[in-house]
């Protein structure tokens, strides 16, 4: 299948990058062209609400494009090394080495193999003293670059802090160097100018004989430090009200909103909480606007609410009853996937279950008070067995534990007390399902952990084995993550520039996407750091000093070192710190109380907004009875590599979008009353296929088709599209037991390149055959099947091959069966021949074309 889509590499198209919400600008009438890369896969990379945000300030900008670009899957990227094409952006299918700026997000250190296997796919020298004008300037952002040192001589510069307001004055500042024409060192020199903003190549570190290092030289005198950027009130940073929604599905597959950034909390060994100070919580009115504008352009059906703590959100109680009041009767579902224990109230849970319910995560950390105060998770055996109990109560058929292994202190006791605790949780489950989680604890840099050692695999596999091994015993779902990928996200966490040629090696080994088990090898990795001489035990597994200088000590968070240390001793100690408040100060540092400060929500900020919703009501269309249309719809060009589950998804976002009313089933997950035909194999083309649709109204059908012809994607050459429409019985048989025959026409001219034999020849042979067997797999079991008596007629035409099949008792059978045993294909040639469906005949007279 990869091969067939290489086709569409030359020219845009409605999908492939170009989503609902997506933005296309003429490339040659702007300035700047700044590639947004995620490197991992678009699946997950589509999920993250940073990219999103930078695209929309970007492409806001009239003088500026902004493109983004995954890392391709495997046999993606061995089809681009094969036919050597270089890797591009998903809207222009541009080049990504004739960008401005390659703009990376950095979100785990697990990414960086991928990082370079996409510059390499892009044909962008690695590293960049290799790198002059003529390329693209690559930067980086996300949370690694509070320690970005191992990358540090494969990027040009990086972004500390939040990029709402720097990403603009980088695109400046390139801008303006284009302009001028001058060298990269002067465009380098005005970056660094711009606060937040990290030139590596301006630092030089010097190491001491036992691989300490000694000092971090500045190399310009007027560039000592450089300090994180805040964005001091989010109710004025831009937020993306027109999301792009992705065809396929995605990890996070819904609106995220952020209604918070920053933590009050204080855990010790959350990085998140540190590097993201101060907590600035945006309003509950500006959060509602953004809601029912991105509902209204998105048609999702879930809204999640996104904070490292949402449950800790000044204003939820308001917000939530506010958010549910107005979409409940939409069955649109409110998620709250962050919620510490002690902020879970039967009314946030009440409010959640509304319209269905949503996943549900306890997260203790860890088995022990003791050593819950450790790392100043302050929540009782008490609270979390309360609300376990309180979830199951009402309703919730499963939850999730999330625990962590290895942390400071952490004894035989303290993991005994984990079972001992999912066991309690076990009896007030009352057989529900329960599903334990666990990681391996990571010192992060800048946390009050950032001295500690790492434990050791062999220490990492021995309590992960007592961990499965008891919690088997108690019969609940346990998983935990590879102790391997945890000891690589170790070495790279605290790691310095003497690990830039260790990545490398790991690369050129093969080593990519590594934050997917299937792709993970640490041999190579192995191999890299023994091929450089390095021990990566250097890096993970040894207490640091308290005067050791760390690599990131010239990048600034704002949260001093003394305050980090001060927070060390009291978890040596055992004794926790108080939540972070505007009447409490912990004099971290981050605070100037000037510009930069906390900022907490007012839960009244939302009675206007409620007076306005009230006036507009649902922003469904309301009809005067119920009716049921059945349509035919178009599936071509570059829509066929919709699955059917993609596709179904696709129509039930757009009815959303248009504001057609829906009928809803009953119960505590309401499903759409929407009904397909047979599914289409990935792959194939139709002009006949059939969706029944069940409404609360009345609508002509010709109506019913052009709003929602509206909303499906499509273009000049093909995609979604409604071509009829008709009201039906309410009573009438579904599509998928109506359906008698189906007919597809082929092109001879893809059969003439895969098959062995010739058309003429292989057609008459077959229809000769009284009695023609295939072996069919259905649940794992092989059984015979004559495909004979389902072929009704199949003959030559206009160099077509037309092709009418019989359904049987077990339903149509596909194309490619037919296809393969009479043309002696392969399965993946079968699969790329351009098939195109025609025609489906039906047992009822009432359905269209039937």
């Amino acid at each position: 299948m990869v091969e067939e889509i290489l086709h569409l590499v030359s020219r845009p198209s409605r999908y492939l990058g170009s989503e609902i919400n997506s933005i296309h600008k003429d490339l040659s009438r702007v300035e700047l062209k700044f590639a947004l890369i995620f490197p991992d896969l678009y699946e997950v990379g589509m999920s993250h609400l940073g990219l999103q945000i930078l695209y929309q300030i970007l492409n806001q900008h009239p003088k500026i494009a902004a493109e983004r670009a995954y890392a391709p899957g495997a046999d993606m990227e061995q089809v681009l090394r094969e036919r050597e094409i270089p890797l591009f952006s998903q809207e222009s299918r541009m080049p990504l080495r004739e960008f401005d700026i390659l703009g990376f997000t950095l979100p785990t250190e697990l990414n960086y193999s991928t990082v370079l296997n996409i510059l390499d796919l892009a044909g962008v020298p690695l590293y960049s003293r290799e790198r002059d004008t003529r390329y693209p300037l690559v930067i980086g952002g996300g949370s690694c670059v509070f320690n970005p040192e191992p990358l540090a001589d494969f990027f040009d510069a990086f972004v500390l802090g939040d990029g709402e307001e720097v990403i603009l004055e980088i695109s400046e500042a390139v801008t303006q160097g284009k302009r001028i024409t001058g060298q990269k060192e002067d465009l380098l020199k005005s970056l660094s100018r711009i606060p937040g903003v990290y030139i590596p190549s301006f630092f030089e570190p010097r190491y001491l004989p036992d691989g300490k290092i000694e000092k971090i030289i500045p190399l310009s005198a007027d560039y000592q430090k450089v300090e994180k950027r805040i964005v001091a009130d989010l109710d004025q940073a831009p937020f993306p009200d027109k999301p792009i929604v992705p065809f396929m599905n995605v990890i996070h597959d819904r609106l995220n909103i952020e209604i918070a950034r920053g933590c009050t909390r204080g855990c010790r060994f959350c990085q998140a909480g540190i590097i993201y100070r101060p907590t600035r919580e945006r309003s509950p009115r500006k959060i509602a606007q953004i809601a029912e504008q991105a509902l209204r352009a998105t048609g999702y059906e879930e809204l999640s609410l996104l904070s490292l703590s949402t449950g800790d959100y000044r204003a939820i109680d308001s917000l939530l009853t506010c958010l549910t009041r107005r979409y409940a009767g939409e069955k649109i579902a409110i998620s709250l996937p962050s919620l510490r224990v002690g902020s879970v109230s039967e009314h946030l849970l009440q409010e959640i279950k509304k319209v269905r319910k949503t996943g549900f995560t306890i997260a203790p950390e860890a088995g022990t008070q003791r050593l819950r105060d450790v790392i100043n998770k302050k929540n009782t055996d008490e609270e979390i067995l309360k609300i376990a109990g309180l979830a199951f109560q009402l309703g919730w058929q499963s939850i999730k534990l999330y625990f962590m292994i290895g942390l400071p202190t952490e004894g035989q006791e303290d993991l005994e007390a984990i079972v001992d605790l999912a066991q309690r949780i076990k009896l007030v489950s009352k057989g529900k399902k329960i599903n334990l989680s666990f990681s391996t604890f990571i010192p992060k840099p800048m946390t009050p952990f950032q001295w500690e050692p790492q434990i050791t695999l062999d220490e990492m596999e021995a309590r992960r084995e007592f961990l499965r091994r008891e919690i088997s015993k108690i019969r609940l779902n346990v998983k935990g993550q590879d102790p391997a990928l945890s000891l690589l996200e170790g070495f790279l966490a605290r790691g310095d520039r003497r690990l830039a040629p260790v990545i490398l090696a790991a690369f050129r080994r093969g080593a990519r996407l590594d934050t997917w088990s299937e792709h993970f090898c640490f041999d190579l990795w192995k191999q890299a750091f023994i091929e450089n001489g390095i021990d990566p035990n250097f890096y993970a597994n040894r207490r640091r000093e308290p005067t050791e200088v760390f690599p990131w000590d010239h990048l600034d968070c704002r949260v001093s070192q003394d305050f980090l240390w001060e927070e060390a001793e009291r978890a040596r100690q055992g004794l926790t710190t108080p939540e972070c408040l505007e009447d409490r100060c912990h004099e971290c540092g981050v605070c100037d109380f000037e510009t930069i400060s906390l900022k907490m929500s007012k839960p009244d900020d939302l009675a206007s907004f409620e007076e306005e919703v009230k006036s507009k009501g649902s922003r469904a269309r309301k009809f005067e009875w119920t009716t049921r249309i059945r349509s035919r719809f178009s599936k071509q060009r570059e829509a066929r590599f919709l699955s059917h589950l993609e596709l179904i998804s696709c129509f039930y976002r757009a009815i959303r979008r248009s504001g057609l009313p829906l009928e809803y089933s009953g119960g505590f997950h309401p499903l759409p009353k929407m009904s397909f035909g047979p599914p289409l194999p990935v792959g194939m083309e139709s002009m006949a296929e059939y969706v029944d649709f069940k409404l609360n109204g009345s609508i002509k059908p010709e109506d019913f088709t052009r709003i929602l012809n509206q909303e499906l994607p499509q273009s000049s050459s093909g995609g979604l599209q409604i071509l009829e429409s008709k009201e039906i019985p309410w009573k009438s048989s579904s599509i998928f037991s109506s359906v008698i025959q189906t007919s597809y026409e082929i092109p001879l001219s893809g059969l003439k390149e895969a098959s062995r034999i010739g058309p003429e020849v292989a057609i008459e042979r077959f229809l000769q055959s009284p009695e023609v067997l295939v072996d069919e797999e259905k649940k794992g079991r092989f059984k015979k099947r004559d495909i004979r008596r389902l072929v009704k007629s199949m003959s030559l035409r206009d160099n077509k091959i037309e092709l009418i099949l019989k359904a049987g008792e077990e339903g149509i059978i596909k194309p490619t069966t037919v296809l393969k045993k009479v043309f002696e294909l392969s399965e993946e040639e079968a699969s790329l021949l351009r098939i195109l469906k025609t025609d489906m005949l039906f047992g009822e007279t009432l359905l269209l074309r039937g």
